[in-house]
This record gives C-alpha cells, structure tokens and sequence, in this order.
C-alpha cells in the first residue's frame, strides 16, 4: 500500500510569518506544500502570484505541489516549472486540449496533475487517465479555503480508483478542501493517497502534531 501523503495548504498559513509556517513544514512530516493560485478569474478570489511563490521556494524544503486554478494555465507552465514546482495542476474545466497541456507539464520535467471541481464526473478522464500523474478532487467548491466538505467526494474516489485500477494507470488521488480528523481515516479506506490539509493544520495548537495524527488517522484506514 502506497504511503499516504499530508500536503499542507499554503493559502491557510499566517501571511505575516510565512518564513516561520514554511519552516514548521519543513520540520515536519507533511510531504509536500500545497500552493492554490487563483485569478480571480476561475474562482471568485485571487490568491498569490510569482513573487510569493518565489519565496516560498526559497525556503521550502520539500516539493511544491502546485493547483492552478486559473484560465489559460499553459501560459504559465515554464513559468511555474522555473519557480521549482514538482508537481502541476491544472483543472480539467480550464483546459480546451487538456492531452497537451499535460505534454507541455512533463516536458519541464513536472508531474502532471488535473483537478476536478466537485461536480465534474471522474468519467471524463477515462481517455486521458494514463498521461496523469495526480488527481485533485475537489472536496469543496474552489476559491475559498476553511469550506465545508462535500460527502459526495467519498464516492467520487471510489470511482476514481476503479478508473486508475481498470485502466493499468499509476495516478495518485489527491482530495483538496475541508479535509479534517473526521473524514481523513475515510478517504484514506476509500483510496485517497494525499490529502491537502489547510485551516485545519495552520489554525490549530500544534500544527506538527496535528499533521502526525492525521497521518496515524490515514494508517488505520
């Protein structure tokens, strides 16, 4: 069984001492940072450009895993990749050829992921599932963080698994949005291997330890 993977989200973290949250996921057993760009545009909210996430880079110690939720995303792929991005994601909703959006990623030497907003169906993927490296489920309707999350999702990565599974594919599940110790055991049992965690890791006590016992929830799945 794949290890499962906490990725914590960046746009939850204290804006004023960035330096500071970056450094407590260095330190801990998060894998990845996840980092939501949003234009304004595709979402109703924007959230941070190039300079911040050239900041962050500067800092961070493990990979960036990048969720563009923005229109025209090819626009900016070796923009993203020169920033060090590991992995990016585009939305499937975003993007008219979306097999060559998903070249254009790998060719700068990034995983290739696409997003799914919570009323898309895992079906359309079916032609394209094999060029994908990781699948965000949406689990809440994007461009706001600390969102209720959307019951339905459980389902959708059952699907999703099946799919990956009939197919021969290797792509991991990615569930973004209103992810918590409530649902997390869940969506690991159902085939979830990362979780993006936010307000839930950044707005408690001890985000270290909050990161570990979600990570202890995901082994008992």
């Amino acid at each position: 069984m794949r290890k499962k993977i906490i990725a914590p989200s960046i746009l939850a973290a204290d804006f004023a001492n960035l330096q500071r949250d970056i450094e407590m996921v260095n330190d801990s057993q998060a894998e990845w940072f996840h980092i939501d760009v949003m234009d304004g545009v595709f979402v109703p909210n924007i959230s941070f450009g190039m300079p911040v996430i050239k900041a962050i880079a500067k800092h961070a110690s493990k990979p960036l895993d990048i969720h563009l939720m923005i229109v025209d995303p090819d626009r900016y792929i070796q923009t993203f990749a020169d920033l060090g991005g590991a992995i990016l994601t585009v939305h499937y909703e975003a993007c008219t050829h979306l097999h060559r959006t998903l070249q254009a990623i790998k060719d700068t030497g990034m995983k290739a992921g696409v997003a799914l907003n919570p009323h898309t169906p895992v079906s359309v993927l079916e032609a394209i599932i094999s060029d994908i490296d990781l699948v965000c489920l949406m689990s809440v309707n994007p461009g706001f963080g600390g969102q209720k999350f959307i019951p339905h999702t459980y389902e959708k990565v059952k699907q999703l698994k099946s799919l990956i599974a009939s197919n021969q594919a290797h792509a991991q599940i990615e569930i973004d949005g209103g992810v918590t110790n409530l649902n997390t055991a869940e969506l690991s049992a159902a085939g979830a291997d990362v979780l993006v965690a936010g307000s839930f890791v950044f707005n408690s006590k001890d985000p270290k330890e909050t990161i570990v016992n979600l990570l202890e929830l995901t082994e008992k799945a």
